[in-house]
């Protein structure tokens, strides 16, 4: 969509329903046309933006705290532009004629601002900051002998680009934004616009400002949990070129030379997902038998089975297969990406499940596939775990649970068989990540829903009026991982269950009455007299309606009172470490 379309639907959308977003812009450039893309991109997610831009060439001053309301509490993201002809006009376009102690001073001028505007920052708001790096010059100042040294002016320019990098990896939820890479995907010609620069002090087109933003919300997206967890795909042409029911095993086209290549580097792209944490599924119209001969037989096949966390292949409409995959993963709808070949079926899919995005791969442009795909940046999270990156393999380990529980008599012989163990500790430094995604993913199961930034959760872990724990699960079949939060926040004898959530592939074994109980414990082990509970309900999170009344929390204010025994624990775990039971 152009400028003028996204203005028409952003005049005609009913914001009054939707939560709020609040972005705070400091730069040293005019990025005002940004704005709308901005609020789109904010509206396709969910979301109302609310907008504020600094003063020009303020940022300094306003890191400071020195504009009253721009960086405040309940702000969600900090954008900083900082362009270099900015803060050193001659290192930006003066380079040649500068001696190499005068670049060194300048350079060191630049080095100390940057941590100084982090630390003015982080003194009102612990939202997330997104840096935009240093872009490289178009033609260097010393003509082709620059990039002969690292003393030239793209060597210089790398430098502080790798000094911002190192400063913003010493503050939690502070990322670097390579504006580099935005530039190089849409070509000089059409990122800058010379005639606004000279105007009015505007560099980028209407274009660059919509890559720019395309590119932050990589980060915004999985900030407020709206990231994608699996893909779902067609097979004929799509994995390979052909149709396997009629061109057979030999007559597809799929390898490392053309024309299978194009469909072999899909696949490697695919299977870079997976290892991301990204579940894949299939949804064709075929013959079950034919499509795994291929995933079986064919010899460049990079794609396995292994791969695939379930599959739904067969003669129904594609609709109701994406449903049924979201039921069997136990995901929402809106967590799939459905890719497709065929226009009737993605238009089908778009009518039918608006919840699912969908991304159309046309037939006539097959070379493309692979930048399709990644250039959506629907699946970006803001760490990989280790729990992300052996996501694929829990899902076929959940696969034997089920089929181990359907062969079991009875319930609590199953969960016994199933030999569990659970850790449940206080929230560190190597954990507070996976806490914080945990926060902002998990939908389901989740009491309040409130989205958590590492640098809050490293806030709450390290006070004296808060608690943070995770629960770790393993069995017999393998290592599930942090699959549990429980945030406390303490006020004179109360204790407040701020946060109560657990992944839903653990769910019905016990783990959420195990996991309250150790929360409720440490809670009164801490001298309070009641927990207070909480649930904000939401459109996904109906199932956690009643859990708080059937542990015990009285129903008119989801209190508990502490002066009462507590519940034991499911008997039916291996092993339970809890460092609940070690406090005093």
């Amino acid at each position: 969509m152009n400028y003028s379309e996204i203005q028409n639907i952003l005049n005609k959308a009913d914001f009054r329903a939707l939560p709020k977003l609040h972005i705070s812009i400091l730069r040293n450039v005019m990025i005002e046309s940004m704005a709308p893309y901005i609020k789109f991109m904010s509206y396709e997610m969910g979301f109302e933006a609310k907008l504020q831009i600094g003063e020009y060439d303020n940022i300094v001053q306003e890191s400071m705290g020195l504009k009253e309301g721009l960086l405040k509490n309940e702000t969600d993201c900090v954008l900083i532009f900082m362009k270099l002809e900015g803060l050193s006009w001659k290192l930006a376009r003066n380079f040649a004629a500068m001696e190499p102690k005068e670049i060194h001073e300048e350079l060191q001028r630049i080095k100390e601002m940057i941590p100084n505007i982090l630390a003015g920052i982080r003194k009102q708001t612990n939202s997330m900051v997104l840096w935009h790096s240093f872009e490289l010059p178009l033609y260097p100042a010393l003509g082709i002998s620059d990039s002969q040294h690292s003393s030239g002016q793209t060597g210089i320019i790398q430098e502080l680009n790798i000094f911002l990098h190192a400063a913003l990896a010493n503050y939690p939820d502070a990322y670097y934004v390579d504006l580099n890479l935005c530039l190089s995907r849409l070509g000089s010609k059409d990122f800058y616009d010379q005639r606004y620069w000279h105007i009015g002090r505007a560099p980028y087109s209407l274009d660059a400002l919509r890559e720019i933003a395309h590119e932050d919300f990589k980060f915004i997206r999985p900030l407020k949990g709206k990231n994608k967890k699996c893909l779902v795909l067609d097979c004929d042409n799509v994995l390979w070129g052909g149709v396997i029911g009629e061109e057979g095993l030999s007559g597809i086209k799929l390898g490392k030379t053309h024309p299978g290549s194009p469909y072999y580097e899909f696949q490697e792209e695919i299977v870079n997902l997976y290892h991301r944490g990204i579940l894949i599924a299939l949804c064709s119209k075929n013959n079950s038998e034919d499509v795994w001969e291929v995933f079986h037989k064919h010899p460049d096949m990079v794609l396995k089975e292994k791969h695939i966390v379930a599959a739904q292949i067969n003669w129904e409409d594609k609709a109701t297969n994406l449903k049924k995959i979201a039921a069997q993963l136990n995901i929402g709808l809106d967590s799939l990406v459905f890719a497709d070949d065929s226009e009737f079926e993605v238009n089908l899919v778009r009518q039918a499940l608006p919840e699912v995005t969908v991304i159309h791969l046309p037939k006539d442009k097959t070379v493309e596939y692979k930048e399709i795909l990644a250039s959506f940046g629907l699946f970006d999270t803001l760490t990989v775990s280790s729990e992300d990156r052996q996501r694929g393999s829990m899902y076929k380990a959940e696969a034997q649970r089920q089929q181990l529980q359907v062969q079991t008599p009875d319930l609590e012989s199953y969960l016994k068989s199933l030999e569990m163990e659970v850790e449940i500790k206080f929230a560190d430094d190597f954990t507070i990540p996976r806490v914080s995604q945990l926060t902002q993913k998990t939908n389901q199961f989740n009491l309040t829903t409130r989205r958590y930034s590492e640098a809050e959760i490293k806030k709450y872990a390290g006070s004296k009026d808060a608690d943070v724990l995770f629960l770790r699960l393993l069995d017999k079949f393998g290592d599930s991982g942090i699959v549990g939060v429980s945030i406390l926040k303490y006020k004179e004898e109360k204790a407040f269950l701020d946060t109560f959530l657990l992944s839903c592939r653990v769910l019905g074994r016990g783990i959420e009455d195990l996991f309250i109980n150790q929360t409720l414990k440490l809670a009164k082990k801490k001298g309070c007299k009641v927990l207070i509970g909480e649930y904000l309900p939401t459109p996904k999170n109906v199932q956690t309606k009643d859990f708080l009344p059937k542990q015990g929390f009285n129903k008119k204010g989801n209190i508990f009172e502490l002066n009462q025994a507590l519940k034991t624990g499911p008997m039916f775990f291996k092993r339970i470490d809890s460092s609940v039971d070690g406090q005093d």
